[in-house]
């Protein structure tokens, strides 16, 4: 096993500086087309990667997440 002695945000610091990060205050995140799945409501990062971080530390996947209504 190989581990690493920097940190991952050291090695994507300037992605993140970019504007690569997309916030939404309100969004609404829907699981599924017709809109009944809400897998959260409030505060989301979109990340570089396309994963939806929430505030509670938890990421949501890209496969998971239907749609996003800001």
């Amino acid at each position: 096993m190989v581990i690493s002695t920097t940190s991952v945000w050291d090695e994507i610091a300037d992605e993140v500086v970019d504007g690569s990060i997309i916030e939404y205050e309100g969004a609404t995140v829907y699981g599924d087309f017709e809109q009944e799945q809400i897998l959260h409501q409030g505060k989301v990062r979109i990340l570089p990667n396309s994963w939806v971080a929430l505030p509670t530390g938890r990421l949501l996947s890209p496969e998971a997440v239907h749609h996003i209504d800001p």
